[in-house]
């Protein structure tokens, strides 16, 4: 009995270190898998990768934007970017719920037609499709807010 303890014990403490999964859907957006990802990266979709700059530096989709949540993203909120511009927000996988946080803000912000890639660049390489290590691909410039 005191080892059962002693184990679920050590699982309530460790819990916390786990990586937690990104919700399933957000309200106000569209969860998108890789396909669909795809389809809208074809139509031309802006694509913006939220990660820190080190993971963009390993990869993203060909053509995306870099915005890092914590950086450069807030200052969507101030684009002169039409709000019906159709966006597709992305990180690493569904365990990054960075990608949820941006979908959120971006909707608060008045964009209508936002896409949650849930799957993020993990599964986008997984399925081979276009991807860069050039920071080229920028099109966007966005400044962030005045503090």
């Amino acid at each position: 009995m005191r080892r059962l303890l002693v184990l679920l014990a050590s699982c309530l403490l460790y819990q916390p270190l786990m990586a937690q999964e990104a919700p399933l859907q957000v309200s106000g957006a569209i969860t998108v898998n890789v396909m669909q990802a795809k389809h809208l990266h074809d139509h031309g979709a802006l694509f913006i990768d939220v990660r820190p700059a080190r993971e963009w530096g390993w990869g993203h989709v060909q053509g995306a934007v870099h915005l890092d949540l914590h950086g450069r993203f807030p200052g969507l909120a101030e684009a002169s970017l039409p709000r019906e511009t159709p966006l597709v927000i992305y990180c690493d996988s569904e365990v990054c719920a960075q990608s949820a946080v941006a979908v959120e803000q971006a909707v608060r912000w008045g964009y209508t037609r936002v896409f949650y890639f849930r799957g993020g660049y993990f599964v986008w390489q997984l399925f081979d499709l276009p991807s860069s290590k050039e920071a080229a691909d920028q099109r966007l410039a966005v400044s962030s807010p005045a503090p």
